[in-house]
């Protein structure tokens, strides 16, 4: 049987839903929120509002059910942020943002938040490590690194209309 395949959608202001279907064609939801919640869904058919079990987790219990899930997970050579109180997250821009068009510089991430802008992506290509003067498009996706109120403060900037 071919592993599941992960769906993933953004929900703005909230955060992102991870999603797959089971063998026994139940769907297992996740949803990450953008204050490190996190909420598990599960639902016994294709109708995403008959959900038979939903459960709001903190980061601290999610990072344990993971540990349960993925006991070997640890590897020296994985940086997990939350260890050091650092998190990730991505940022999409809008065709209708004010970003749209503008260069990383103008929005003073660093100065004004903490976070830091690691890559974008755009299209099919990863830019890593964009500089100042690199010009934001609708349809790139952001990708910000720092403290949770870092990103959260990043997600404020860079969701401007």
């Amino acid at each position: 049987m071919p592993a599941p395949r992960l769906r993933t959608t953004p929900l703005p202001g909230i955060g992102v839903q991870y999603e797959i279907t089971t063998r026994r064609y139940d769907t297992l939801s996740v949803i990450a929120h953008r204050d490190g919640a996190r909420t598990l869904n599960v639902h016994h058919d294709d109708d995403p509002d008959s959900c038979a079990l939903s459960m709001k987790l903190t980061g601290a219990e999610a990072l344990s059910l993971t540990d349960a899930l993925l006991p070997n997970h640890n590897s020296p050579n994985l940086l997990h942020t939350s260890d050091f109180g650092l998190l990730a997250e991505r940022v999409t821009i809008t065709g209708t943002s004010h970003w749209n068009g503008r260069t990383l510089g103008e929005t003073q991430m660093r100065t004004r938040t903490g976070a830091s802008i690691v890559a974008v992506m755009r299209r099919a290509h990863a830019i890593p490590s964009p500089g100042p003067e690199f010009r934001l498009r609708g349809g790139d996706t952001v990708i910000v690194i720092g403290t949770r109120e870092g990103v959260d403060g990043a997600h404020d900037i860079l969701d401007r209309a």
